[in-house]
């Protein structure tokens, strides 16, 4: 088998890609526009292995997109690119619209257009996965029940709004062209290789360059935190054995608080590097004037995943993030790099990711 899998330099498209070459006998094209947080150096192990191609384009470009399906002839398509930050996407909407709403829209029509070109048998056995976030949900109060796959769309936020509308897209061009997809929705993501503006990432630098570790607000906005392993395990499993037309809701059951993950991540750097004048890293938080439109909470109820593909997340939170500060702690150069803007320069010089325990 041969799939696309697009943003692949990116925290999760990386992640993705690095378990397909690991794990399987698939040959997977990577296509990338590689914009800012897109890290070559992320595949690790894949580079070099002859069952791995990085094509640099954007899923914009149609002409390129036909091109690639011409010459690469896959058997299925992941759709991970997306612009996914949302204060950048407060700041500026506009690229998002056009990566994650024109972008798949040309995706999709590329699709069609090479489909039609296939014979019967490959038509059939081909799959479209689209990779959406439980944001498109809108927000949840203290009490409300989890998202589900029936959960109406509410979106509050550009990046929320542009990926509620490509999901609208891909649904849409399954029940009028019969394009073959499968979509899923996952939690907040972590762990290894994600990009230093996110909130995990952001607080470990922060705390090791000693700078004020920023808080919205008073830390109270809850988010559901998946590990980014179980996230590309889930999407294995959609991509594989969800049913065709069908959405599922990937979580790890992870509701936190914002100021409690802060906390797990100064209790880890505590443990394993602490300062040098003796004193907690807890002296850094700083609380700043909430984001425009902080949604308070989000949950994903990832019940269908567990009762009809047999899927669970392995990572508990505690266990999953001591092993992510642990990476961030032995692979300093890799962040190091891109924040000085010398990212081209680090290679694969990356210490693989070695779970000491995984716990249901």
């Amino acid at each position: 088998m041969k799939v696309i899998i697009t943003g692949g330099c990116g925290f999760i498209g990386s992640a993705l890609v690095r378990m397909v070459i690991s794990t399987t006998n698939w040959s997977v094209v990577n296509l990338d526009a590689l914009t800012y947080a897109a890290q070559p150096a992320n595949v690790g192990e894949a580079e070099g292995n002859p069952r791995y191609k990085l094509v640099h384009a954007d899923i914009c470009d149609s002409t390129a997109l036909d091109t690639l399906f011409a010459s690469e002839q896959p058997d299925g398509i992941i759709h991970l690119a997306a612009e996914s930050h949302v204060d950048r996407s407060i700041d500026g909407p506009a690229a998002f619209l056009q990566t994650n709403v024109v972008g798949t829209f040309e995706l999709l029509q590329a699709t069609r257009r090479y489909l039609q070109t296939q014979p019967e048998a490959k038509r059939n056995a081909f799959r479209f996965q689209h990779v959406s976030t439980d944001e498109v949900f809108g927000a949840l109060s203290e009490n409300d029940p989890a998202f589900t796959e029936t959960t109406p769309y509410s979106p509050r936020s550009p990046y929320s709004a542009t990926k509620a509308a490509s999901d609208h897209l891909v649904n849409a061009w399954h029940h009028t062209f019969g394009l073959p997809v499968v979509m899923s929705n996952c939690s907040n993501n972590y762990g290894p290789y994600q990009y230093p503006e996110k909130l995990i990432p952001a607080t470990i630098i922060r705390a090791l360059s000693g700078q004020p570790i920023q808080i919205y607000g008073r830390g109270e906005n809850v988010r559901d935190w998946i590990h980014v392993e179980d996230h590309v395990r889930g999407l294995l499993k959609v991509f594989t054995e969800g049913k065709i037309g069908e959405s599922y809701n990937i979580g790890g059951y992870g509701e936190k608080r914002n100021i409690e993950v802060v906390q797990a991540i100064i209790a880890a750097l505590d443990d394993f590097q602490p300062r040098t004048d003796g004193t907690s890293y807890a002296a850094q938080i700083t609380y700043v004037t909430d984001r425009p439109g902080h949604d308070f909470r989000y949950a994903i109820n990832p019940a269908k995943m567990v009762q009809d593909l047999n899927w669970h997340a392995e990572f508990s939170f505690a266990d999953g993030i001591r092993q992510t500060v642990q990476w961030y702690l032995a692979n300093q150069h890799w962040w190091q790099a891109i924040a000085s803007g010398a990212t081209q320069r680090i290679g694969t010089n990356v210490v693989p990711f070695q779970p000491e325990k995984k716990q249901a």
